[in-house]
């Protein structure tokens, strides 16, 4: 047999203090990068969100409204006045919207489609930079009367759906 002392040994108080404190150690850094990526995680979202809120507001609300200012994203209503629409740089449109007494310029990306013409309301999504509304999407608005080009085609296609499609009764 060896000579080895396998008894236990009751350890000195200085290899305690050492074994408690490098415990104590390993079980605070965890907690502090747990708490760091809490704290970041709360701050992305908190931007995410507030990034996400596009204001709606009208012309007339611009800068005196909270959330209707510079800098930040909203949705600005108003109606295209009458000679303003300017489509010389080529991929922009620019014109004038007002509502109230109040007007704006108006630099769109692109070319509205649809029924986008002056005197008509119309929404911008974009933000205001230099008092100038830089837009990405523009919403037409359109009445709410339909007047229907052709109505003989809309009475036949009307009868053909009455008699290939028969009312279901319960």
């Amino acid at each position: 047999m060896s000579d080895m002392d396998l008894t236990p040994r009751s350890g000195s108080d200085d290899d305690a203090d050492i074994s408690s404190k490098k415990k104590k150690k390993r079980n605070l850094v965890p907690m502090v990068v747990l708490a760091l990526v809490l704290v970041g995680g709360g701050v992305i979202i908190t931007q995410g969100l507030n990034n996400a809120v596009d204001y709606f507001c009208n012309v007339d609300e611009v800068g005196s409204r909270d959330g209707c200012e510079e800098g930040r994203r909203i949705r600005l209503q108003g109606t295209v006045e009458a000679g303003t629409i300017n489509g010389s740089v080529p991929g922009v449109t620019a014109f004038k919207m007002a509502f109230g007494e109040a007007e704006i310029d108006v630099e769109y990306d692109g070319i509205p489609g649809g029924i986008f013409k002056e005197c008509i309301p119309v929404v911008v999504h974009g933000e205001i930079r230099n008092g100038v509304l830089h837009g990405d999407l523009v919403e037409v608005k359109h009445s709410n009367e339909y007047v229907a080009v052709n109505d003989e085609n809309l009475a036949a296609a009307e009868e053909f759906a009455d008699a290939e499609c028969p009312a279901v009764t319960a």
